[in-house]
């Protein structure tokens, strides 16, 4: 039996914690608030981070600063900031291979979603073919027959099994009858965009926001966006269910938190970042480079996450991937 003295200093401990965690969640942020991009510097994700986190940071005290942390398929910066003190002050960006890739594949010990608490999706955009000029194809049409005339010839670049891309090639091949050269780069969207530009490339998957500037220098042309949409923001690229083919696919920017951050510096960073959102930069910004801005608060992207990794899996399982 414990004494009542005992009880007392107990409660008093107990009731000190309590006490000083609501005071530094109420005084948040104490510090400068690091953001985690699992990309190195340059590609698509990292530029939408840092376009949302510098309007972001005029709602708080303190200031928003990147850092680009690459490798394991984001698997590397984001276990860093599941490994820091869960006081709101790191936060990490989640994209498809952090949602997808990692927990199918089970690719990294000691990853986990559950080890994250989301705060917010700010991006959803579709995959998209985008050709070379080098190539000489000019449609989607052009492409897929070259393709049937010479199977394994064309050489399409995609991210690393399991991404998004990737199994959006496979899905692709599948149903126009057509076999690529399916070549997988790690990292960034930034490296197939170098490769189409040097001609390594005939094509390659990934968003059209990815490969905004050499499609804007010429370098190469998107043929077909892999939605059922057309995107205002590139008129001349039709979505493929203009050829009767159904795949839709793409990716997503999510930020996420360390498990067990504090409710009020979550609903505090999710509010700033709102407000980033609804800016007139930002929506003005984000159209520019062919992304569509889509926000979901902490309250509804868990049960997004839940549904789409139930929907993709499947996917897998039917391709055998």
């Amino acid at each position: 039996m414990l004494t009542k003295k005992i009880k007392h200093t107990l409660l008093g401990a107990v009731s000190a914690c309590i006490l000083s965690t609501s005071l530094i969640a109420a005084d948040f942020p104490t510090k400068d608030i690091r953001l985690i991009v699992p990309w190195p510097a340059g590609g698509g994700a990292d530029a939408i981070s840092r376009k949302i986190s510098n309007i972001a940071e005029q709602q708080l005290p303190k200031s928003i600063y990147v850092e680009n942390i690459g490798g394991a398929v984001t698997a590397t910066g984001l276990m860093q900031m599941t490994r820091a003190r869960p006081d709101g002050h790191t936060v990490g960006v989640l994209t498809y291979d952090s949602v997808i890739t990692l927990p199918r594949g089970k690719m990294v010990p000691g990853y986990s979603l559950e080890k994250m608490t989301p705060i917010a999706r700010i991006t959803r955009e579709a995959d998209a073919i985008v050709v070379s000029k080098h190539a000489g194809y000019n449609s989607f049409e052009e492409l897929i027959n070259a393709a049937k005339a010479k199977p394994n010839t064309v050489r399409v670049g995609v991210a690393p099994k399991g991404s998004g891309p990737y199994l959006a090639v496979r899905r692709l091949e599948k149903q126009t009858g057509v076999s690529f050269n399916v070549i997988t780069y790690p990292g960034s969207s930034s490296a197939e965009a170098e490769a189409l530009l040097s001609g390594e490339l005939d094509a390659a998957i990934s968003s059209l926001g990815d490969f905004n500037g050499i499609i804007t220098s010429g370098d190469a042309k998107g043929v077909v966006e892999l939605s059922s949409q057309q995107n205002p923001s590139f008129p001349d690229v039709p979505p493929i269910s203009t050829y009767g083919y159904d795949l839709e696919t793409g990716s997503f920017i999510l930020l996420a938190a360390p498990k067990n951050t504090p409710k009020d510096s979550i609903a505090t960073l999710e509010s700033a970042f709102k407000t980033a959102f609804d800016s007139k930069e930002f929506q003005s910004w984000v159209t520019t480079i062919g992304v569509t801005p889509s926000w979901l608060g902490s309250n509804d992207v868990q049960n997004w996450i839940d549904d789409l990794q139930s929907s993709t899996f499947k996917v897998m399982d039917d391709l055998n991937l």
